[in-house]
């Protein structure tokens, strides 16, 4: 498993310190026990759960890296903390919150936050559509979540003006594109290469 992070760190091009690799895979081993009682994803291989889940997040790592604002980070609809737990690993000086709806995923997000001891993360039990305004982010990131239209429509109050929507995708969905309301724009369409997936993969960035 090791190997396989290893490997895929460095078609990646990340370059991640020995305790922020070993944070990644204890992490694994964290959602493969929890996920026994929790279900928390249907992958149950811990090799698979690497490159589906975790060089999956991680291939987003190098964008998030190069954009000029990211002191703060909301993963909505986070599941099992991806990609938030990954960005929080990776980022240090980031503030990142992951957000659910789902009570048990929560509660596995804040036992894995602590012995993790990241502590530049914090997971909050709610409907993103729900959360007051109070807080903007700079940058909103969904994995999985929603279309395009219903994401800024849940989101769309949580982010600062000038701050950037980030939705991961597998085909490029053109007819969710579309359907952008008009205050909103795709900046750009970034083709996502996760090593060792044969399947693909795209990050939308929306201002």
């Amino acid at each position: 498993m090791q190997k396989l992070l290893e490997n895929g760190l460095q078609e990646l091009q990340l370059n991640l310190s020995t305790q922020q690799v070993e944070k990644l895979l204890l992490y694994i081993e964290l959602l493969a026990k929890w996920n026994k009682v929790y279900n928390l994803t249907s992958i149950r291989d811990k090799q698979q759960m690497v490159i589906l889940h975790l060089l999956d997040s991680l291939a987003i790592v190098p964008t998030v890296m190069q954009l000029p604002k990211k002191h703060s980070i909301i993963d909505v609809g986070t599941g099992g903390g991806l990609p938030g737990i990954p960005l929080a690993i990776c980022l240090p000086d980031s503030d990142v919150t992951l957000v659910d709806a789902r009570e048990k995923k929560i509660r596995f997000l804040r036992q894995a936050i602590s012995q993790l001891q990241l502590s530049n993360c914090q997971a909050i039990h709610h409907r993103a559509e729900e959360l007051g305004n109070e807080k903007k982010y700079d940058i909103i990131v969904t994995r999985a979540f929603a279309s395009l239209k219903d994401m800024l429509g849940i989101t769309g109050h949580l982010c600062h003006t000038d701050g950037i929507f980030l939705a991961m995708k597998g085909q490029c969905p053109d007819d969710e594109i579309a359907e952008i309301p008009e205050q909103y724009k795709v900046k750009e369409i970034e083709r996502l290469n996760v090593p060792r997936l044969d399947a693909e993969r795209h990050l939308i960035h929306i201002q």
